[in-house]
């Protein structure tokens, strides 16, 4: 399903009908000081969380298909996550050493996690009757997290969205629709969003249907910078997203690129984050796989090599908790970052491009080499065009053998590395180590 959507708006581009931040009035597009700070925080906390736990199938998507209608649309009446706390979920990010935190407060299922003034479909109408998004907020607050939202701009569930079920062009449309209402009604809930839980960062998803139009998501722009100057906004509110082009120019609609289930390419001038799934699906799935800590710290280490932020996705299981395994896996992660954040958080990525051996962050006159994978004794590096290396060590460590000539600089690597999942070394520069283009190997 997903490579015919990629492939849809792939045309749809190609057809002239994508949009772009040209398109705006460049005054309301967010600043440049705003999104480096969001850049530099590196790592965030993803949930994907719903009534839909309770099945275990994917949340939005198995609505019609490993679910009918009639049991999906009515899951809220038997959700009662009695165990859920804002608190220890927030805690969970924060151990894990993440800076800001995402919650799916509408998904395409349309059911909201928040008590909104424009729908029953809401956390108000279930046995739970608690405010998801707000006990959010607020503990994000606590822990000095910053506090973003997921919103769908689809909404199968929605009697003014025209779209039942995507997957039956006849039967699955909405003959009396109405898609200026609902656009209406998205602006009221985005409005009711930012005014009562003051996001930093809203998330959008599903853009591709065709009620969805180019000049309606030019107008939620908008629309929402008259709501809050500085909100930072993703780039799937336009047709394409995941559009940066290879010369790094953005080919969308919003303030940074999102690559899905994939690190993105190292790239220096439009800003961009990773959402991907600490296990296979979005939603909570029984035993489903969860990835290894050598896995997931390479992901955070090669996303930051690439000048990217890491939103990685939990899914917390019917009761309100978070598995024990996730939990105790993003702690793992939380304890190398204590130990090599500083590789991590703050940084730009390269000089080097990302590869299976390595990945390299930078910052002032240092260079972060992230050894993931040792080649063998030494480790091998372009050379630095009009740079030179004055010092190599292990981040926290002994000092590191090396070796410059024109072409290339030979690190010799410990017998044992330090650390298995991510050796820090670090490499100190006569120069700012930003003023060196990127490099591929």
């Amino acid at each position: 399903m997903k490579k015919i959507i990629t492939l849809c708006l792939l045309l749809w581009a190609a057809a002239g009908h994508a949009q772009t931040n040209a398109q705006l009035d460049p005054k309301i597009l967010t600043t440049k000081a705003v999104m480096d700070q969001f850049m530099s925080l590196r790592f965030g906390m993803f949930i994907h969380w719903g009534p839909v736990s309770l099945r275990g199938t994917e949340i939005g998507w198995s609505r019609h298909v490993q679910v009918p209608v009639a049991d999906y649309d009515t899951l809220y009446r038997a959700f009662n996550p009695a165990k859920f706390n804002a608190d220890e979920w927030v805690k969970t990010a924060s151990e894990a050493g993440m800076k800001y935190l995402t919650i799916t407060a509408k998904h395409h299922d349309g059911f909201c996690l928040w008590p909104s003034a424009y729908t029953n479909y809401n956390i108000m109408a279930t046995p739970f009757k608690k405010d998801v998004v707000g006990l959010l907020a607020k503990a994000c607050k606590k822990y000095h997290i910053k506090f973003c939202i997921y919103y769908s701009v689809l909404d199968w569930h929605h009697p003014d969205y025209p779209i039942d079920n995507p997957n039956d062009t006849v039967n699955g449309i909405r003959k009396n629709a109405h898609m200026e209402k609902y656009v209406a009604y998205m602006k009221n809930q985005l409005k009711e969003l930012i005014k009562n839980y003051d996001p930093y960062m809203l998330w959008f998803d599903g853009p591709w249907e065709k009620p969805w139009t180019p000049e309606m998501a030019l107008d939620m722009y908008a629309y929402l910078k008259t709501q809050k100057k500085d909100i930072i906004i993703n780039n799937r509110l336009g047709k394409a997203f995941s559009g940066t082009g290879a010369d790094g120019t953005p080919h969308f609609l919003g303030d940074y690129d999102t690559p899905e289930q994939r690190i993105g390419d190292l790239n220096m001038h439009t800003p961009w984050e990773t959402c991907m799934t600490i296990c296979e699906q979005w939603a909570w799935k029984p035993n489903d796989k969860m990835k290894s800590l050598t896995t997931c710290i390479h992901t955070l280490a090669k996303v930051a090599g690439g000048n990217g932020n890491l939103l990685f996705n939990v899914g917390p299981r019917p009761d309100g908790l978070m598995e024990p395994e996730q939990v105790a896996r993003l702690k793992e992660m939380g304890s190398w970052l204590r130990q090599y954040g500083t590789a991590i958080y703050n940084t730009h990525g390269g000089p080097w491009y990302p590869n299976q051996h390595f990945a390299a962050t930078r910052s002032g006159n240092k260079i972060y080499v992230h050894v993931l994978e040792a080649p063998g004794q030494t480790l091998s590096l372009p050379a630095l065009p009009d740079v030179k290396i004055t010092k190599a060590y292990i981040m926290k460590g002994a000092a590191v053998a090396i070796q410059q000539s024109a072409q290339n600089i030979t690190l010799t690597l410990p017998a044992t590395l330090p650390d298995t999942n991510d050796t820090v070394i670090v490499l100190e520069t006569d120069k700012p180590s930003i003023s060196i283009a990127p490099i591929k190997i």
